[in-house]
């Protein structure tokens, strides 16, 4: 059993971001459980989900995997929130994080296996609610600790480990699908007890915070967990909006990646799967390099807003590459420079948006970056939205060119969004 530290109550600012000393097992557990969870969620949202409405719907797929993002977008924001206030004030024995981080991942393999064995859409839909309620949890809790655990002038590097974990995740698991037996069974199963195994390793090495004293929680304190006053908190409220507006950009490619190979590309199935790895490989590649380049940059100048700037040049350039593409090296080149301005994006990201989340009782941690959270979590119920009438544009399928413009026109209000915020260079 791992060490504990005791604080008093929630209320003591002072130990809202106690950064306490960690063994040096911590930050690469802490790395891997955040790429072990990633990959579980991302492996079956955008690869194993896809494959299977390919066999189980495939003249309806792309509607209805709209449908299926709509409705893990959804649950996924009535959990992260509220629960991230339950942690913040949670009395557990075991600690305000470890019990989220284990039951969510557990949650999160009920809901793998349940989509490892459906045979039915309706039965898809409600595997992928319970898989994103649970790992929704799990989420909350690590990213909790990036902010309580993680002092200031290394964060950027860690944020940067996190996202080339979040870039990682859909290459690995789109190689680990290919690679296990062609059999949903396998495609969820493998992915959801490699992230069950790499929670639990943080969870036996964190030394977590132990709270002595209880604090009541209402329906009213749980309804403010979803809300940080855009008026009082400007920068924070445009840095927001920044996060939102590049996650719908990349969130919209990445989602229909599968279908844009087989649809706009020509590819079979089994063609599309193989260049699907390619294409994600050579994101989370050319992410690697900007990541860590700019990590070091930001964390040694402390500068963050020239490099959101900088990672929307990249995005920007890169879908208009992708969008012209008619065979798959061109659209392996337009990805990779996305990659590049998701990689710079990702490691300012996460720094900033903590730099700037306000110091008030009400907003612990966990609530605090559950509300962060919801600007990733948004889009997967914005995109059915928006994607789904640019789809429909025209008579001859899926409108794969509107979906780019979009993309680029998200991509581009997002930097854009960065320009107002004072407090962060």
């Amino acid at each position: 059993m791992s060490e504990t530290e005791h604080v008093s109550s929630p209320r003591d600012t002072s130990a809202r971001f106690p950064g306490r000393a960690q063994s040096p097992l911590f930050l690469p557990m802490l790395v891997l459980a955040y790429l072990g969870t990633a990959l579980a969620v991302l492996s079956a949202g955008f690869v194993s989900i896809p494959l299977r409405l390919s066999e189980l719907d495939p003249a309806g797929k792309s509607q209805t995997l709209s449908l299926i993002v709509a409705v893990g977008g959804i649950v996924i924001i009535l959990v992260s929130a509220p629960l991230g206030r339950i942690s913040d004030v949670s009395t557990a024995r075991a600690g305000i994080r470890r019990p989220f981080i284990l039951g969510g991942a557990m949650v999160g393999v009920l809901g793998m296996l349940v989509l490892a064995f459906a045979a039915s859409v309706p039965v898809i839909v409600a595997g992928w609610a319970v898989t994103q309620a649970g790992f929704g949890a799990t989420t909350m809790a690590l990213n909790a600790l990036l902010a309580e655990q993680i002092p200031a002038r290394v964060r950027a590097r860690v944020a940067a480990a996190f996202g080339m974990s979040t870039a990682l995740a859909p290459a690995l698991g789109s190689w680990l699908v290919g690679a296990v037996p062609g059999d949903p069974r396998y495609w969820f199963g493998v992915p959801g007890v490699l992230g069950l195994l790499a929670d639990i390793g943080v969870v036996v090495v964190l030394r977590d915070i132990v709270r002595t004293e209880p604090v009541a929680v209402g329906w009213r304190s749980l309804a403010r967990s979803y809300w940080i006053n855009p008026v009082r908190h400007r920068d924070f409220a445009w840095a927001w909006l920044c996060r939102l507006l590049v996650t719908m950009s990349l969130v919209s490619v990445a989602t229909y990646l599968l279908y844009l190979l087989t649809d706009r590309l020509g590819l079979t199935p089994a063609e599309a799967t193989t260049t699907q790895g390619a294409v994600i490989g050579a994101m989370f590649a050319a992410s690697v390099l900007t990541s860590v380049a700019f990590s070091w940059i930001s964390d040694r100048t402390g500068r963050r807003k020239p490099i959101v700037y900088t990672s929307a040049l990249f995005s920007g350039v890169g879908l208009l590459v992708a969008m012209s593409a008619h065979e798959p090296t061109v659209f392996v080149i337009g990805i990779a420079l996305v990659g590049m301005g998701q990689g710079a994006f990702v490691c300012v990201d996460v720094a900033m948006m903590t730099e700037l989340l306000p110091d008030s009782a009400d907003t612990g941690a966990g609530a605090g970056l559950a509300v962060i959270a919801l600007s990733y979590q948004l889009p997967q119920l914005l995109l059915p939205v928006l994607a789904t009438p640019l789809l429909g544009l025209g008579d001859s399928g899926p409108n794969y060119t509107a979906l780019f413009i979009g993309a680029i026109v998200a991509i581009v209000l997002g930097g854009l969004a960065a320009l107002p915020i004072k407090s962060v260079r």
